[in-house]
C-alpha cells in the first residue's frame, strides 16, 4: 500500500519551451522511498497494483550485458576524458527517456533541485523581467522591487545589447535570461541603451524569491489577480487577496493564468476553491478507465457569485489547466484569451538516493514518471487539446510593445457588461 501526499508540479511552458512536467510527488515504504512534500493535509492510498499492472509483464531485473559491452566500447575508443559518474547519468537519463513520453525524466540532485527552485520562483540573478521587442531586442520589461536590477537603476524600456561583453543580437529573451543568472554574490556586466544614451552597469546577482501571486484594484473597482506559477505561496496569497477583493466588494474579478506553467495541485485546487461551492468537482485522475482520484472544492468560496474571467492563453498549463477548467466547467468563470497548452497526464517523483527529510524533499537523485491522466469536470481530458476558451481574443508583440493589452480590455468589458 502507498499513501500519496497531493502536490502537482511542472516545469515551465511557454509557447518558446514545450517541456512541461505535472507531478505528483508520493511517499511510498517499501524497496525505494517516493518523496511527498505535502501542503494542506490529504492523502490517498493507492494500491501497489493499480501503479504497475500496466507493466508485470516485464522482468524483475534487466540484463545489463549489452549495456555493459557499450560501456567497454566508449571506455577503450572514446577520444576524451570520461567518469564513472558521468556515464552512470548518462545510462539513468536515458533509461528514463526509453519509453518516449517527454514528462518521464531522471533528475540528478543538482538538476532536482534546480527544478524545485525553478516552481517557486526562486534563482540567482539580478530580479528584472525580460521580453523581446518588435525590433527583437531584449527589453527590460521590469524590475523587481528592491532586486539588484531596481537597485542598480535598471528601467523598464532599457535596451540591453551586451551581457559580459557578448552581444544580445539573435539572442531570445529565455537566452539571455540564463546568461543574466548566475551564482548570488557574482557580478554581471550589463551593456544597456537607454532611448539614445548608451551605459554600462556591472551588478551583483542575489537569490532571488518571487511571490507566485500580484493583485491590484482596477478601474471600476474590479479584482484583478495574477498567479505566475502555483507554488507553496499561492494558497495563502491567493486567499489574502480574495478576502480582500470581497472586503473592497468588487463588481467581478480577473483571474490572469497567461503564462503560468502550473504547479503544485493543492494550490490549484486551493485556488479552484476560492470561487467553487465544497464538494463541487475540480479534476479526477484515471489509470485507462479507471478512477484513481477525485479532487473536490474545500471550501473557502468568498468570491463565489462574482462575475469572473480567467486569461489564459498557450503558455497556461497543467495546474493552471486544471483552474481553468474547474471554473469553466462548474459555471463560476468566462475564459478569454487563447487555447490553452494541454497537459493533462499526472507523474509521481520516485526518490532514488539520500534520506527523504524531515520536510518530506529528496536530497538525492529523483525520478519524474508519467503514472495517470487528469480530467476535467466535463469528463475531457485536454492533454495535446488544450482548452478553448469561450472569447478567443489575440495578443500580438506590437500590442505588447504599445503596453496595449487587448486581452485584458476583453476581460473589463466582459466584468463591466455583466
Amino acid at each position: 500500500m502507498r499513501k500519496k501526499i497531493k502536490r502537482v508540479v511542472l516545469h515551465v511552458a511557454v509557447p518558446r519551451n514545450r517541456t512541461v512536467y505535472h507531478v505528483r510527488n508520493v511517499l511510498i515504504l517499501v524497496a525505494v522511498l517516493l518523496i511527498g512534500i505535502g501542503i494542506g493535509d490529504g492523502r490517498i492510498s493507492f494500491n501497489s497494483s493499480n501503479i504497475s499492472s500496466l507493466n508485470n509483464n516485464l522482468p524483475s531485473q534487466l540484463n545489463y550485458s549489452s549495456v555493459n559491452a557499450v560501456y567497454q566500447a566508449l571506455k577503450n575508443n572514446y577520444d576524451g576524458h570520461l567518469t564513472v559518474q558521468e556515464l552512470l547519468n548518462g545510462i539513468k537519463h536515458g533509461l528514463a527517456q526509453a519509453p518516449g513520453d517527454p514528462y518521464t525524466e531522471y533528475f540528478t540532485a543538482s538538476e532536482a533541485k534546480s527544478f524545485n527552485n525553478e516552481l517557486n520562483n526562486t534563482f540567482s540573478g539580478i530580479g528584472a523581467q525580460l521580453t523581446q521587442n518588435s525590433s527583437g531586442e531584449v527589453e527590460i520589461m521590469s524590475p523587481i522591487k528592491g532586486s539588484p536590477a531596481a537597485k542598480a537603476g535598471l528601467q523598464p524600456n532599457d535596451i540591453i545589447t551586451t551581457i559580459n561583453g557578448k552581444t544580445t543580437t539573435g539572442m531570445t529573451a529565455d537566452s539571455a535570461a540564463s546568461s543574466i543568472r548566475g551564482k548570488a554574490g557574482t557580478k554581471v556586466t550589463l551593456g544597456i541603451i537607454r532611448g539614445t544614451t548608451a551605459m554600462t552597469l556591472t551588478i551583483t546577482r542575489a537569490n532571488i524569491n518571487l511571490p507566485s501571486v500580484s493583485t491590484k484594484i482596477l478601474n471600476g473597482n474590479i479584482g484583478y489577480m495574477q498567479i505566475s506559477t502555483f507554488a507553496d505561496d499561492t494558497s495563502s496569497l491567493a486567499e489574502q487577496a480574495a478576502n480582500k477583493f470581497a472586503s473592497e466588494h468588487v463588481k467581478g474579478v480577473i483571474l490572469d493564468l497567461r503564462d503560468n506553467p502550473g504547479g503544485l495541485v493543492d494550490a490549484a485546487i486551493h485556488v479552484s476553491s476560492l470561487w467553487l461551492q465544497p464538494g463541487q468537482m475540480i479534476l479526477q485522475e484515471k489509470r485507462g478507465s479507471e478512477v484513481l482520484d477525485t479532487e473536490n472544492a474545500i471550501g473557502g468560496d468568498v468570491l463565489h457569485g462574482l462575475p469572473t474571467v480567467v486569461l489564459v492563453n498557450d503558455g497556461s498549463a497543467s495546474a493552471s489547466e486544471i483552474t481553468a477548467g474547474a471554473l469553466h466547467d462548474n459555471k463560476d468563470a468566462y475564459l478569454i484569451g487563447q487555447k490553452t497548452f494541454g497537459k493533462g497526464v499526472v507523474q509521481d517523483i520516485v526518490c532514488i538516493t539520500g534520506q527523504t527529510e524531515a520536510n518530506g524533499s529528496c536530497p538525492g537523485d529523483e525520478l519524474k514518471v508519467t503514472i495517470a491522466s487528469w480530467y476535467r469536470p466535463d469528463g475531457q481530458n485536454i492533454n495535446h487539446k488544450g482548452i478553448t476558451p469561450d472569447q478567443t481574443v489575440s495578443l500580438t508583440q506590437s500590442d505588447v510593445s504599445a503596453g496595449n493589452d487587448t486581452q485584458l480590455t476583453a476581460a473589463e468589458n466582459y466584468i463591466n457588461s455583466h
